[in-house]
């Protein structure tokens, strides 16, 4: 029929129907969001909640009036009545002009869908036949649509139910369709409970009983057998669409030719999904097993597989269907067309420009990136129904069912080259209707199934509305960062213990056996079961033994498979990283574990050896680092950020740190033991070791301050750790300086006198007894002493872990520090110092002691008083060390290289303490340790003259402290000490001392 035999209301249906199709969506939405706002049903069903408006009795009959005429009223008559709603007219309009304009263009909406499709009316029987025949090639093209089509069978036959008694095979259509679901979608999460309502229709129609009790039986036979069924296929999709995504990564070349396949995938996979979302809540269930699905996210998972194949090789499928439709679709339409018996003339330009618009096409327009648009051929095919459905239409598709099928397979085609996004959402786009809390029900239960565990990252591509998306998208990827987390741990922690296994301290014991199982094998006894060597668990007699490394590195392995899924997602213009939330987890965690495995308990005062602490760290890291093959993450910035953090006294967060541990342990617990005498440092081992006392300490010192253990200290606390732990020490130490100077006020005019007075014996002796507080004096000096010493040991230690990492670096500062020129500034020199300790070598003046004393410069005090305390300390020092000849722990012993109670600890304190304080205080240091020199020698020369042997008894152990002292000194040289003390009394108290320690040996 030609364009002009078309009544005007007939004209452009194509155009109206589209518009109307879109329009329709948006005034659903405005409905829908009206509802969940509450804005009119709920103050419609609530008195209380209802517009004020609503509820005056003012205006009640302007009301019932409105109601009445609405949307005609005719306001000119009844002024009377609508005089009271004339004065708040603008406050009513303000607030109820969204819902009036909203029911207006809801009843236009409905007045313009009725007018367009009145032309179809006259030809619904005619349909009827051409439905039938297309009907299997439609059900392929129109796959996509089956819960529509459900829709469509359910509602249809209830408004036209005498179909269902005169046809069997509408009938049995029906049941089935009854039988799969017992809720539908009208629109987001709005529902129809669709046998509810077709059973309230039918019992109230005559003769319709029959109808009644076949939708109670399919409503049965649905609580019973849908949830099953259902489950069944979702589980035979996620196997079909695994091997399909799987085929298509290896040969992509088959998304052409197999496209058809995708999308029918795609669809019922998507059509499963909903519908089992859609039932979880909305019906009452007799088998709630069958509506949890724990594999969810594998399906949605291989869902995503297939759009990424789809949308990687788009080109490949363009190709592929430029080539169909022009060498192929083309040609056939073209015949279809020549063959017509009846074509007018606008359907022949219609049909004519498919033709010649498919011919058109060539594989280069693809390789030239050129952008097709088939919009409008397929809203001419659109038309053209529109055309041959009206009444009186001369060409008939019913008639031409092979014309029909060959459009709606161009139409397909057509898609596969301009709209294939488009395709992807129409197809696989679950929309926003889903619960959210299944689905975060769902996930949780998820985390803990390994084997399906690379899904989970599909949860976080599906949620997309608002905030309720952002904090669900953040719950998902936290969790499953979490449950990462915790695998690492237990993993890191398996590995631990095998590490730990590997510890010397176990050889005692497989030596021990090694050892009984030879005696036992001579003497014909049965010893006890040999213990299992490390590396066992190595060892596998086939592969079907698993054990739990491998089960926790599997499921480590999958989750992060899905973690590394996608590098980011863009949700509601946030962007979210998922390999983020493992490193933050990682780095928490990390810290933790790092503070939880030095085991410090307050209580007891017990904590991890350093050696065992950094063989657990290392095997944590090494965990740690295996994660970079599992997952793209920087676990550099982790170690950088964790163990950088854990040198400082306190953590980001605030919490203590190993360092603040180690320092808190050492200072409080092992050097507290050495001032109680419970300990000695031996130079010798350089180490400190318990002594024998009658109560025995929880720990054994040894293994906690030789070498290897500084060593290994020095490695987990870096340079700053160490540099905080020698602050702490000299905290302790100023401490110490800062009683002593008061012990130094209160003998200050004794001290006075006994400096000038070294060579007057009688004098000197007056003096001395004239002195208080001597003991507590060598007491404290001793104190700082043995810090110092440890404080050596330590920075001993920072220079072997130093020298191995960075050693050029230390061997330049090293360079350095030795060619520093006598005249050099003194405030250079100390930079050069300062420099020279955080690298762990000694100085001849410790930077670190001068700024701790430097802070107790008093204001009342003048410098000259200052420096002159400062001297006379020395010399309380030096007139107080005979003294300790008279103590039986005084003995020096050749094996350790000291003094059991540690007095030899003194020629460091001496030492580092006058270089410190005349650094202070600009004097010189040479010349106080010359006069202390002197002084101690004058004291001490005076001891081997007295007759009293409880006061002499250890008298030559006392000696060697002079040469003690000067071989600690960088200041003082052994020509000065002689000039001082005779060379032959050293040379015969180390004879003396030596032939002690034998015969006390024997």
């Amino acid at each position: 029929m030609s364009r002009g035999a078309l009544q005007p209301s007939q004209q452009k249906l194509a155009e109206k129907l589209t518009i109307l199709n879109d329009r329709g969506i948006g005034m659903l939405t405005r409905i829908y969001n009206i509802k969940k706002q509450g804005q009119v049903w709920k103050a419609c069903g609530d008195p209380k909640a209802k517009p004020s408006y609503l509820i005056d009795k003012n205006l009640e009959s302007a009301v019932k009036f409105i109601v009445r005429k609405f949307p005609a009223i005719e306001t000119r008559n009844n002024n009377q009545q609508l005089a009271q709603l004339q004065k708040e007219k603008s406050e009513i309009l303000k607030n109820l002009a969204l819902y009036y304009f909203t029911f207006v263009d809801v009843m236009e909406f409905k007045l313009s869908r009725r007018q367009s499709l009145t032309p179809f009316t006259r030809r619904v029987s005619h349909k009827h036949s051409l439905t039938k025949k297309l009907a299997v090639h439609r059900c392929m093209w129109y796959i996509r649509y089956i819960d529509l089509f459900l829709f469509s069978v359910l509602v249809g036959f209830i408004l036209c139910h005498a179909a269902l008694s005169s046809d069997a095979a509408a009938l049995s259509l029906w049941k089935l369709a009854l039988q799969s679901s017992s809720c539908l979608c009208l629109f987001r999460d709005e529902v129809f409970h669709i046998h509810k309502s077709a059973e309230d229709l039918f019992v109230n129609i005559r003769g319709y009983n029959k109808r009644v009790n076949d939708i109670r039986e399919c409503k049965e036979s649905a609580l019973s057998h849908a949830g099953s069924m259902h489950r069944e296929r979702r589980k035979f999709l996620r196997s079909a669409l695994k091997e399909l995504a799987t085929v298509l990564a290896d040969q992509p070349g088959l998304l052409g030719p197999k496209a058809l396949f995708v999308f029918m995938a795609l669809s019922f996979a998507r059509d499963e999904i909903i519908w089992l979302l859609r039932h979880a809540d909305n019906i009452q269930k007799k088998s709630t097993d069958d509506f949890i699905d724990k594999h969810i996210a594998e399906l949605i998972f291989y869902m995503e597989e297939l759009r990424a194949h789809v949308r990687k090789y788009g080109p490949v499928m363009q190709r592929y269907y430029v080539q169909y439709l022009s060498g192929f679709d083309a040609v056939v339409l073209n015949e279809l067309v020549q063959n017509l018996s009846v074509c007018p003339e606008d359907e022949s330009i219609i049909m004519s420009s498919f033709v010649n618009t498919m011919t058109s096409l060539s594989v280069k327009q693809v390789e030239d990136g050129e952008v097709f648009d088939f919009r409008g051929l397929r809203l001419d095919w659109f038309r053209l129904q529109a055309y041959t459905s009206v009444s009186k239409a001369s060409l008939g598709l019913a008639d031409h069912r092979e014309l029909g099928k060959m459009m709606n397979t161009i139409i397909f085609h057509t898609k596969m080259v301009d709209s294939l996004v488009e395709m992807l959402v129409e197809t696989s786009d679950i929309p926003v209707s889903p619960p959210c809390r299944y689905t975060a029900g769902t996930f949780t239960k998820c985390l803990f199934l390994p084997n399906i565990v690379p899904s989970n990252i599909q949860f976080n591509l599906r949620h997309h509305i608002g905030d309720r998306s952002l904090s669900l998208c953040n719950m998902f990827l936290d969790e499953m960062a979490k449950q990462a987390r915790n695998l690492i741990t237990d993993i890191c922690t398996e590995q631990c213990t095998l590490s730990d296994q590997l510890l010397p301290k176990h050889c005692a014991k497989t030596i021990s056996q090694a050892v009984n199982k030879k005696s036992k094998k001579q003497t014909g006894k049965k010893g006890e079961p040999e213990r299992e060597k490390p590396g066992v668990e190595s060892m596998r007699k086939n592969r079907l033994l698993v054990t739990n490394l491998d089960k926790l590195h599997t499921a480590l392995s999958e989750l992060c498979f899905s973690i590394n899924y996608v590098p980011n997602m863009m949700v509601w213009e946030h962007t979210f990283t998922p390999r983020e939330y493992l490193t933050s987890h990682l780095e928490i965690r990390f810290t933790k574990s790092i503070v939880g495995m030095t085991m410090y308990n307050q209580a007891t005062q017990e904590i991890a050896k350093p050696s065992e602490l950094l063989t657990s760290v290392r095997a944590y890291m090494t965990v740690l680092q295996s994660i970079e093959n599992y997952v793209q993450i920087d676990i550099t910035r982790v170690f950088n950020n964790v163990l950088l953090q854990q040198t400082q006294h306190l953590d980001s967060h605030g919490e203590p740190t190993i360092t603040s541990l180690y320092t808190n342990w050492y200072l409080e617990t092992l050097l507290r033991q050495v001032s109680n005498g419970h300990i000695a440092y031996f130079p010798a081992m350089k180490a400190f070791v318990n002594l024998p006392t009658e109560n025995e300490l929880t720990f054994n010192a040894e293994e906690y301050s030789d070498i290897s253990e500084m060593r290994s200290l020095s490695e987990l606390l870096g340079p700053y750790g160490m540099k905080f732990l020698s602050e702490s020490l000299m905290w302790h130490i100023s401490s110490q300086v800062a009683e002593l100077k008061k012990l130094v006020v209160d003998n200050v005019e004794v001290l006075t006198q006994m400096r000038t007075s070294f060579d007057k014996p009688d004098h000197m002796a007056a003096l001395f007894k004239r002195l208080t507080s001597v003991d507590s004096v060598l007491k404290r000096m001793t104190i700082i002493g043995v810090i110092l010493s440890f404080r050596s040991l330590a920075q001993e230690a920072l220079r072997d872990v130093l020298s191995c990492h960075i050693p050029f670096l230390v061997s330049s500062v090293e360079d350095f520090k030795d060619h520093i020129p006598r005249e050099t500034d003194m405030k250079v020199a100390m930079n050069v110092y300062e420099l020279s300790s955080a690298a762990g070598l000694p100085c001849e003046i410790d930077p670190a002691l001068v700024v701790a004393l430097s802070s107790q410069k008093s204001e009342n005090i003048s410098p000259e008083e200052e420096y002159k305390i400062a001297c006379l300390l020395m010399v309380f020092v030096a007139v107080s060390m005979p003294t300790l000849a008279s103590n039986v722990m005084s003995q020096y012993s050749p094996a350790i290289e000291g003094h059991c109670n540690n007095i030899h600890c003194l020629a460091k304190a001496i030492n580092q303490i006058a270089a410190a304080l005349f650094t202070i205080h600009k004097g010189s240091i040479e010349d106080r340790l010359k006069e202390f020199l002197a002084l101690a020698s004058s004291s001490l020369l005076k001891i081997g003259q007295e007759t009293d042997k409880s006061t002499t008894r250890n008298r030559e152990s006392v000696y060697l402290l002079l040469d003690m002292i000067v071989q600690e000194s960088p200041f003082l040289t052994m020509d000065l000490l002689e000039s001082c003390f005779p060379y032959v009394l050293l040379r015969n108290a180390y004879h003396a001392v030596y032939k002690q320690s034998v015969s006390s040996s024997a």
